[in-house]
């Protein structure tokens, strides 16, 4: 089997965001039967590391993945997940925008983030509501952490959906073409 590896990038500043990137991590491997690993750069981070090394490390273990998923939660972007997307653009990476907080946001899109991070070639969107995920998933019933855990199946499940859409899109062709002509493909201008 050609396992691909897929970085998962978001905002990774508190427990409850490492332990959510791990349990989607582990849902992309379990519902993709292998097919995709998880490279979450929280696991590459030592404490003892500068911040610029931080930056190349996560960097470098982008770089190194066949695809992307970009967590774009919260009223604002985190500032590094963006960065790190763009960076993915520029190397024509496989990336997925995926949301799942219910709340709502941009502007003249479809897609509830700022128009600037849509519309890039060789990316797709997921959008998810985690409460309705976390509803649907019986809490009432079964106690809030299982549903959760129930959540994260069927969020893994979406996931692995959309990374085979995107990982079935052809390469940006890149050959024969100028500086600019270049960056106006990546950018999908």
């Amino acid at each position: 089997m050609n396992r691909k590896k897929v970085y998962l990038a978001g905002g990774l500043f508190d427990l409850r965001h490492l332990a959510g990137n791990a349990k989607l991590g582990e849902q992309v491997g379990v519902q993709s039967g292998g097919r995709y690993e998880a490279y979450l750069p929280q696991d590459y981070e030592p404490e003892s590391l500068g911040a610029k090394a931080i930056r190349d490390s996560d960097f470098k273990g982008l770089l190194d993945c066949d695809a992307a998923i970009f967590q774009y939660d919260g009223t604002e972007l985190d500032s590094g997940t963006v960065v790190e997307f763009m960076a993915a653009k520029f190397a024509d990476i496989p990336s997925l925008l995926l949301r799942t907080d219910f709340r709502r946001g941009g502007d003249r899109n479809e897609e509830p983030w700022n128009l600037m991070c849509s519309f890039y070639p060789r990316t797709v969107s997921l959008v998810a509501d985690a409460m309705h995920l976390y509803v649907e998933s019986g809490h009432e019933q079964c106690g809030g952490v299982l549903a959760a855990d129930k959540a994260f199946v069927t969020l893994g499940k979406r996931v692995v959906e959309k990374l085979d859409e995107v990982m079935a899109l052809p390469p940006v062709d890149l050959e024969g073409v100028s500086r600019r002509e270049g960056l106006e493909k990546l950018l999908g201008v």
